[in-house]
Formats: C-alpha cells, sequence, structure tokens
C-alpha cells in the first residue's frame, strides 16, 4: 500500500484535536491528530459520502 496523505480541515487551524482523512483508491481513513500512530477507522467512499452528507445538513431549528 502506497504511504498515505493525511489532511484535517483547514478549519482547525494549529488545534491538535482533529480528525484527520487520507483517501486511497478504494478506502477511506481516519485518524485523531492527537494520537497517529493510533487506530484508525476504514471505510468505503460510498460510506463516507453518506456521513459527510448527514454531518453537513443544516439542522432543524
Amino acid at each position: 500500500m502506497p504511504e498515505l496523505i493525511w489532511q484535517k480541515s483547514t478549519h482547525s487551524g494549529d488545534a491538535s484535536n482533529c480528525v484527520e482523512i487520507a483517501t486511497a483508491s478504494s478506502t477511506i481513513h481516519i485518524r485523531d491528530s492527537k494520537h497517529t500512530a493510533g487506530p484508525r477507522l476504514t471505510v468505503t467512499p460510498s460510506a463516507w459520502r453518506h456521513f459527510v452528507s448527514r454531518v453537513a445538513r443544516p439542522r432543524p431549528q
């Protein structure tokens, strides 16, 4: 597997308490920026798109 290139939101600034993601051809990898050597989640691109669409959806008031 090629080395993953990790990214975090530009909204995070210099904070280290963020979620980072790395994309591969058939998987999305998710880790805690405070524990980069710790456990990570791996999901399919379709599961990631579904998650992001739910998080980005405006909340009813």
